[in-house]
């Protein structure tokens, strides 16, 4: 599938994970690579100014920079083209050794549970297997795995910036997880961002599968130019319609066929209990993570995985960290436990809700706060109502979380660092609470990213609890 690029000068935007492999991949292919980079000693260039417009001939961008900034723009007017290391990887890919096809890609994008659903899908395939590794916006340089013929199937977790950029996508199966405003400042709105995410579903050849409950993407699932031969699958938490997979009476169903049933006839596949990760501890389903397994199980039946295989994979699989996981139960004077809970991962509002919604009411003390992404919290307010008893806001600023929940939770405390956090969550809590991390916002005015939000969450319980 080489595009070819010989003899031409490629700019490469931003060194970060995607931009250096994309400089090590394009270096054996184009004619001159130059990197540019204003924070990176190694890079060519340490400003956009120095560019050589009259002598280049494609930009190759990273996710940090919007579509306004203004060396895209200049390469926008000058017709040069600019792409997504997603873009590059796709036009780049080669044949697989086992098939001597290009490897077959599984696309996953949406606001939430992406990384997940991509996980997910890898396992299977690798239990049936496949050579099938998760790359992508999960961390895993698509660019280089896209030109290595020892695997047989990508599974890529998609941003809306790098679909942005990226045009020719044909995946065999893509899942869109949901859509809720994130990023809108990016994209410059939620219609914009919408369709970014949207450029999965193109011409999509074996299984396009959509969340059934949100009305947004369904709305995008059906306006969708596929292959013929596609097959739409609705996923739902609800019991499943014709054409979906779903849960009824604690089992997973399918009414789509996808699973080896009658389409239209209602064909049971598992226990949902059978899946230890979904579940709390006392048997309450987490319903996010259901929906991301209900997704994922559709994504590799469409591409054609052994059923069993993939679900003795799906049954064994454990979430990655800082999404809803119990790190510690500390026991109470009087014989009880409280659960500390990390989902340091949910950067918005609408992932905090999923989170909160998996809890008993009036039982959690909750953790937010940070960078605010432009969250509107109202959705919040009635899960906040319900689950919550004590909000503990953390942050440099944390105005906009005390206004909105002031009166929504009995007690909202603000405090401006993970310590001052952690003792005000320990005092608040009492026999039976979850505290949950679960901020609702970026990590980036205390920390350097979710990650060590999580992990420092996770340090100070261990020590203190």
């Amino acid at each position: 599938m080489d595009m070819n690029m010989d003899g031409k000068t490629v700019i490469v935007a931003g060194l970060g994970v995607s931009g250096q492999s994309m400089m090590e991949v394009l270096g054996s292919r184009a004619g001159r690579v130059l990197g540019v980079d204003e924070k990176k000693p190694d890079a060519d260039l340490h400003s956009f100014d120095q560019i050589d417009w009259d002598n280049t001939d494609m930009v190759m961008t990273s996710p940090v920079f919007n579509p306004r900034t203004p060396f895209i723009l200049e390469a926008q007017k000058r017709n040069i083209p600019v792409m997504s290391e997603v873009e590059l990887a796709w036009q780049l890919r080669v044949n697989s050794n086992t098939t001597g096809k290009p490897a077959q890609w599984i696309g996953i994008t949406g606001t939430n549970g992406k990384t997940s659903t991509t996980e997910m899908p890898s396992e299977m395939l690798t239990a049936c297997g496949l050579t099938a590794p998760a790359v992508g916006n999960i961390g895993k340089a698509v660019s280089h795995a896209a030109v290595d013929p020892a695997n047989d199937v990508l599974c890529v977790e998609l941003s809306s910036f790098q679909l942005h950029f990226t045009y020719s996508l044909e995946l065999d199966c893509a899942a869109i997880t949901n859509i809720a405003d994130d990023h809108l400042d990016w994209h410059g709105g939620i219609e914009n961002y919408a369709a970014d995410k949207a450029k999965v579903f193109h011409n999509v050849k074996k299984a396009l599968v959509y969340n059934a409950d949100d009305e947004r993407v369904t709305k995008l699932a059906f306006a969708a130019q596929t292959a013929p031969e596609c097959r739409r699958i609705g996923f739902t938490l609800a019991e499943p319609k014709d054409g979906q997979i779903g849960v009824k009476d604690g089992w997973i169903v399918d009414m789509s066929g996808i699973a080896g049933g009658e389409a239209g006839k209602p064909f049971q596949v598992a226990k949902v209990t059978d899946f230890t990760h979904l579940t709390e501890p006392d048997g309450t389903v987490y319903p996010h993570l259901l929906a991301d397994a209900l997704t994922a199980l559709a994504l590799v039946l469409g591409l054609g995985a052994d059923k069993d295989k993939a679900l003795a994979a799906l049954k064994q699989f454990t979430p990655g960290g800082h999404r809803i996981q119990t790190v510690a139960v500390a026991k109470t004077s009087d014989g009880g436990t409280i659960r500390f809970v990390d989902d340091s991962k949910a950067t918005n509002a609408h992932a905090a809700k999923a989170s909160l919604n998996s809890f008993a009411d009036k039982s959690v003390v909750w953790i937010a706060g940070g960078t605010d992404k432009g969250n509107d919290y109202e959705p919040l307010k009635a899960f906040a109502r319900e689950k919550v008893h004590t909000l503990v806001c953390m942050g440099v600023d944390n105005r906009k979380l005390v206004e909105s929940f002031t009166g929504v939770v009995p007690e909202v405390i603000s405090t401006a660092s993970l310590d001052e956090a952690m003792e005000a969550a320990r005092r608040a809590a009492r026999p039976g609470d979850a505290v949950l991390l679960s901020p609702a916002c970026a990590s980036f005015d205390l920390f350097r990213n979710y990650e060590q939000r999580g992990e420092l969450f996770k340090k100070w319980v261990g020590e203190h609890c």
